[in-house]
């Protein structure tokens, strides 16, 4: 049997506000495919899945569930330090992207896969997992935490090496994860990371003691991707 087609598009290194409207407009193209096929069965309507792979310059974001106490800095200092901020529309709190990090968009239309947002993060949270094993870290789940994790059961020293948090219309996803591959942690220090107190963020680098190929990491990342998803990613360039 054929696997679902994901368009794979490869951004490259861009600023947040771009790539978050640029997802607002995939998400609408889907959406609006869907619906103009909407009296025919779920499996039978046409349908587009996109993968996008990015890296941003350093940005705050705030989720619409979370809290601004939960940010330690003023946005005159992450102005003075040339860090962008957004208050944006997807689940969970506050959290850093940066250079160095992988962040994946996936744009995905459920109806085609299962209409469970619950198994989707956990499908997302196995993709980063089997991509840190390939590297020899052992990336687990915390129990009622989205996201990877390093240790969650041992007291004192649970880190989060992956964030996550979606949203979904008519079923089709944006927004999605960052894995911190070589990623500058002392940014974390401004912010308590996705409202969690007391826990650590890591990355791929500091679990290793060495640079990680950013590359390498994409490759196998993209692989894993069409396993547990079980797709295949084609290109995907996008128009100006």
């Amino acid at each position: 049997m054929q696997k679902q087609p994901v368009l794979f598009t490869d951004l490259g290194f861009q600023r947040y506000k771009p790539v978050w409207d640029l997802q607002e407009k995939l998400l609408a193209e889907t959406v609006s495919l869907k619906t103009r096929f909407f009296d025919l069965q779920a499996s039978e309507r046409p349908t587009l899945h996109r993968l996008l792979l990015v890296e941003h310059p350093p940005v705050y974001t705030l989720g619409k569930s979370g809290h601004l106490e939960n940010m330690l800095i003023t946005e005159d200092e992450m102005h003075a330090r040339g860090i962008d901020y957004f208050k944006i529309n997807r689940g969970g709190d506050i959290t850093f992207h940066g250079p160095q990090q992988l962040v994946g968009y996936p744009i995905l239309d459920l109806e085609k896969f299962y209409t469970d947002i619950g198994r989707y993060l956990r499908s997302l949270e196995e993709v980063i997992i089997r991509t840190l094993a390939h590297f020899g870290i052992a990336g687990s789940r915390s129990q009622g935490e989205t996201g990877v994790w390093i240790d969650p059961d041992i007291k004192g020293k649970e880190r989060k090496i992956c964030a996550m948090g979606v949203r979904t219309s008519r079923w089709v996803t944006m927004h999605g994860w960052a894995l911190n591959v070589n990623t500058d942690l002392s940014y974390f220090d401004n912010i308590i990371p996705c409202g969690i107190r007391d826990k650590q963020v890591t990355s791929m680098k500091k679990e290793l003691g060495y640079e990680v190929d950013f590359t390498l990491v994409k490759n196998i990342l993209s692989r894993s991707f069409e396993e547990v998803f079980d797709v295949e990613l084609v290109n995907g360039e996008l128009e100006n």
